[in-house]
């Protein structure tokens, strides 16, 4: 006999309320995809951190890898395992947290193939990369809007959260511009990648050509408190906290590695640390607003 509260999924094993609408569609996909990503992660920035032999490079590119590696394996890794778990019991703060580990996951892929001379562990670069990429694609799919957006309470500070957003992405935006701009305009453009033994800079791609212009549409669709818009958006804000604990360790790293180059400063380790505290406050607020009693 099966009670009004909750039914179980023969799909997937997982009970879930019936008051509470579906975030995901019933199938094995999204978590088959994402479980082998946690392997293959797990080997490409294990073998990263703990083998630094492998690794080819100049020392603070070489340093800050380790330092990402680090928080790949004790931060970003247990966090998308736990929200994979949560969402399989309904969870529609699980989904969103979910899609922004995936998020910082892909981005550091990127880095692991595009920012690290080739060495030993290409191939497992490779596969974190196009797991990553399909491991994202594959969760959209499933993902239900309707049944996200009915999780949400009508008290969202949509228009904060998209302040915010907007925010982080204009002032990012002004911080590599403010950097890019006069190096291309000089006689030496090089100067950008000077000492990282690079021949461009994948984080000044992926910033300006995907991450800040999807921040800054879905912000925009928060504000008008579209489904997609808000979901998106609170998966980049915990996207950012990720990456702002990331990018601190990294700097430690490389600045450890290589006291000397500018491509790497100690001085930014608590920059980004409050900038993850700062980051994490909008992400509860947001997150306190999901899974409410309608």
């Amino acid at each position: 006999m099966v009670s009004s509260a909750a039914v179980l999924l023969p799909s997937s094993g997982v009970r879930v309320g019936l008051d509470r609408p579906r975030v995901l569609a019933r199938g094995r996909a999204p978590y088959l995809l994402s479980g082998a990503l946690v392997v293959v992660a797990a080997l490409a920035a294990g073998f990263s951190f703990f083998s630094s032999s492998l690794l080819t490079g100049a020392p603070v590119a070489v340093g800050c890898l380790r330092g990402t590696a680090l928080i790949i394996l004790v931060v970003g890794l247990p966090v998308l395992a736990a929200a994979m778990t949560r969402t399989a019991h309904g969870s529609a703060r699980g989904l969103v947290v979910w899609l922004g580990a995936l998020a910082y996951l892909l981005y550091q892929a990127v880095m692991f193939c595009f920012a690290t001379p080739v060495n030993k562990l290409f191939l497992f670069y490779i596969a974190y990369l196009g797991l990553a990429v399909w491991s994202i694609v594959v969760l959209l799919r499933a993902t239900d809007l309707t049944g996200y957006s009915a999780r949400l309470s009508p008290r969202l500070p949509a228009r904060f959260i998209a302040g915010f957003a907007l925010t982080l992405a204009a002032l990012n935006a002004y911080a590599w511009l403010a950097s890019i701009v006069p190096a291309v305009f000089s006689s030496e453009p090089s100067t950008l990648v000077q000492d990282t033994g690079l021949l461009t800079n994948p984080v000044f791609v992926q910033d300006l050509a995907i991450w800040l212009p999807l921040l800054i549409t879905a912000a925009l669709a928060t504000w008008r408190r579209q489904a997609w818009g808000m979901l998106v958006t609170g998966a980049m804000l915990a996207m950012f906290v990720l990456e702002s604990i990331g990018i601190a360790t990294d700097q430690w790293f490389g600045s450890q590695a290589a006291p000397l180059s500018n491509a790497a400063s100690m001085s930014m380790v608590p920059v980004f640390a409050v900038v993850a505290v700062i980051s994490t406050l909008p992400l509860i607020w947001y997150c306190r607003n999901l899974d409410r009693a309608l």
